[in-house]
């Protein structure tokens, strides 16, 4: 795979069971680039060993006045130059391609398993944690993937070199063997703390940018409260954190750099004070002891990788984990006798086993939850993005289980909006420019959504100066509108959408009651003959609804109209219409009282007429 080549066609099915596991999946998935890179390091790393052998064989044969052998040594560094040069450079772009194909191996993985999960995803895992996974840990897992291939040559050259030495000069040769694997192990013992200080550290810098992206999330809040002084001093706190922190982790790596220079520099010195006692004695040549000199010095560079592969290790161990999380999400699965179903979609009622809860085909149910939470729960089951942690059946459509059909089919078949929509940038076109049925164009999306004033604050707003509001561009995540106009956009969306069942979690609670009561009416009309199911709890949209349902800890309490469940059911009353046990008590108190005077009443009047 080559960077002009991507994206993948298909990144593959990952081994998610834990962030080790990835990485061992991910350098597997690389293998071919994996092997080129190993192979153009050893050349490099050969290219670096035949200098210390060129440089003692013309030391030797200026002692010995040999041209010959001088113009051969010559030749022979100039050849290791060569193969110096084009094993670094092949090196490095091999390992840069490696390092960014595995970092878009992941993206594409991450934004697949989006794509799969939709708003689901953010409620599983914190919005700064996915952000963090997306961007910096994507870098630090492509880091380990393309320092892996340069440590591995380093390692075969290291074990080729001081091979070469022992055959040699036994002598120095058997000094050299037994010291490099003291210097490649030397910082072993450190590395779990210097790993454990890196893991405080992201999980630092992760907490920090999940508080910023909820703090700019909230600004437009925070501002009309004036609390934005407040979060941003938490912010401040939280980024000192990550400061100290830093300062720990970077403390024990320089170290273990230091190791890496001290070790190293001792071994230096000892082979040649070891080198000149037996070139006195005359043991060996001057040109051995030149040739493993410089056999040494060379060697302290591919020894350098044995830091960076446990720093990469150290920081993309973290990253790959938080990446593994997300990737090991799963939509729920209960596979039944049927063994799946094909691409065609079920019609017919909505039914959840685990409350009770039915939606009949075509009408407007609207569903009231006392527990908001509880609430958020049941929306995500109804579109089959249960929870991990749940394990209860699966949702019923017309007799179907959700978790049986297709993927696209169950998304085509029920459409949930929670209750915080997310708005895309660009013009509302674009915004509108999703897959759908065709039925619902957006002009009646917008109308049914009461959409007027956003189109006129569109049109205000827009620097074309065009005047249609269609091609006006949305900022971020609709920053630029309220609360309400975003909620009303979100919910023409859904309703372009048009599928077999919608699902809306509160799409009116940032409204006024007129523009809500209206809203009401207009999607009911324009959802006619579609399933739909509203959690809501404002009295003016229960009362649009066909029937309502009422959901009590957990389970199905009662099921009629708004004004019926307000009047014959208490529970359901304190909960729409935001009644304290004292109220609820006195109010059935009230009634009591009405029901037990009411005939004495009746008796003391009729007297009061028999005696005039």
């Amino acid at each position: 795979m080559q960077i002009r080549d991507l994206p993948y066609p298909d990144p593959g099915i990952p081994d998610a069971r834990s962030g080790p596991r990835f990485l061992l999946w991910l350098g597997r998935s690389q293998l071919g680039g994996q092997i080129k890179a190993v192979c153009w390091g050893l050349l490099h790393f050969t290219g670096i060993a035949g200098l210390s052998v060129g440089a003692g064989l013309a030391v030797q044969a200026v002692i010995d006045r040999s041209g010959g052998r001088l113009a051969f040594a010559g030749g022979f560094i100039a050849l290791c130059g060569a193969a110096i040069a084009i094993g670094d450079t092949m090196l490095h772009r091999t390992a840069v391609t490696n390092w960014i194909t595995a970092a878009a191996r992941v993206q594409q993985l991450l934004a697949r398993k989006t794509a799969q999960l939709g708003a689901a995803l953010t409620r599983r895992v914190a919005a700064g944690e996915v952000v963090a996974v997306s961007t910096g840990d994507v870098e630090k897992i492509g880091w380990f993937v393309e320092a892996l291939s340069r440590f591995l040559a380093a390692v075969i050259a290291i074990v080729l070199i001081c091979i070469g030495l022992l055959l040699y000069l036994p002598e120095l040769g058997t000094l050299v063997a037994v010291g490099v694997p003291v210097l490649a192990v030397a910082v072993l013992p450190l590395l779990p703390r210097a790993a454990q200080r890196a893991d405080v550290q992201r999980e630092k810098a992760g907490k920090a940018t999940e508080l910023a992206s909820d703090t700019v999330a909230g600004l437009r809040v925070l501002r009309g409260i004036g609390g934005e002084e407040l979060f941003l001093g938490r912010y401040r706190a939280a980024s000192q954190e990550v400061r100290k922190a830093a300062v720990r982790s970077a403390r024990m790596w320089s170290l273990i750099s230091a190791i890496q220079v001290l070790l190293p520099g001792i071994m230096l010195i000892s082979v040649i004070w070891y080198g000149a006692r037996l070139v006195l004695d005359g043991r060996i040549e001057v040109g051995g002891l030149v040739t493993v000199y410089s056999a040494v010095t060379l060697l302290l560079f591919p020894l350098r990788h044995f830091e960076e592969i446990a720093m990469a290790y150290s920081f993309s161990r973290p990253s790959a984990k938080r990446a593994a999380r997300v990737l090991s999400l799963e939509r729920t699965a209960f596979e039944d006798e049927r063994g799946g179903l094909d691409d065609a979609r079920p019609t017919g009622e909505l039914y959840d086993p685990a409350t009770g809860l039915r939606a009949p085909s075509g009408l407007l149910t609207a569903v009231v939850c006392g527990d908001p939470d509880a609430a958020g729960r049941l929306a995500e089951r109804l579109g089959g993005h249960a929870a991990d942690e749940e394990k209860s059946a699966s949702v019923l459509l017309g007799g179907v289980a959700l978790d049986d059909l297709p993927l696209d089919a169950a998304r085509a078949s029920v459409l949930v909006q929670d209750k915080d929509p997310v708005l895309l940038s660009g013009t509302l076109t674009e915004l509108l420019d999703i897959p759908a049925s065709g039925a619902v164009d957006p002009e009646k999306a917008l109308a049914a959504a009461q959409c007027g004033d956003v189109l006129d604050a569109l049109i205000q707003a827009s620097v074309d100066g065009s005047g249609d509001p269609m091609r006006s561009r949305i900022t971020e995540r609709g920053r630029s509108l309220s609360g309400g106009q975003r909620q009303r956009l979100a919910l023409a969306r859904s309703l372009v959408t048009d599928p077999e069942v919608l699902v809306l979690d509160e799409p009116t609670s940032a409204v006024d009651s007129h523009t809500e009561a209206r809203i009401a009416q207009s999607v009911k009309e324009l959802r006619a003959g579609r399933t739909t199911v509203v959690f809501a709890s404002s009295p003016l949209l229960l009362d649009h609804a066909d029937r309502v349902v009422f959901i009590h800890e957990g389970q199905v309490s009662a099921v009629g109209l708004h004004r019926e469940l307000v009047r014959d059911d208490p529970g359901y009353r304190a909960v729409v219409t935001r009644e304290t046990e004292d109220e609820q008590s006195e109010t059935e108190t009230t009634a009591g009282q009405k029901q037990i005077m009411t005939p004495a009443s009746a008796r003391a009047r009729e007297e009061i007429e028999e005696s005039a």
